[in-house]
């Protein structure tokens, strides 16, 4: 059975346009890939964890910051290593360069016996729509999609508050 994750594509609107925001994983292995590697925050859903509360608690981990507001279910997606994403769009605007992740430890370099630790993000950034779709993971791409259907029917834009 493949995982399964949640997300949130948070976006805002600048005059008529949709810029949502991307981040970028941290660690050895995403350090030198840009194009193809941004996506939005997401993680394990745990057990007896509704897919709504597991986005919130990853973004929240992901970001430094709580993101209030309604989710509003996007739909799901697979991505290339089989892992279903469950994927909300939230209406927010918050400081990108405030993001502030929580870490990981791995061993590195493999087979060194030495643990590091690394953000889970490491950047954090808002994308125009078209350019979204040339930075994302390509099995994220169609989330945009989903999104432009959403937008219209969603709540007044929510805040982004940091936690307590």
């Amino acid at each position: 059975m493949a995982q399964k994750s949640a997300g949130l594509l948070l976006f805002r609107r600048d005059g008529g346009a949709i810029e949502v925001l991307l981040v970028h994983p941290g660690g050895p292995y995403w350090r030198n890939k840009d194009a193809g590697a941004w996506q939005i925050p997401k993680g394990l859903i745990e057990p007896g964890e509704d897919a709504a509360s597991a986005a919130r608690r990853e973004a929240a981990e992901e970001l430094g910051m709580a993101i209030e507001g309604e989710p509003v279910p996007l739909g799901e997606i697979r991505q290339t290593g089989g892992k279903i994403v469950e994927a909300f769009a939230v209406e927010a605007d918050l400081d990108a360069t405030a993001v502030h992740s929580n870490s990981f430890e791995m061993e590195w370099p493999p087979r060194s016996g030495r643990m590091q630790s690394f953000p889970e993000i490491d950047a954090a950034q808002w994308f125009g729509i078209d350019e979204a779709r040339n930075m994302m993971l390509p099995s994220q791409v169609p989330l945009l999609d989903y999104l432009r259907e959403a937008a219209a029917k969603l709540n007044p834009p929510a805040r982004a508050r940091s936690p307590q």
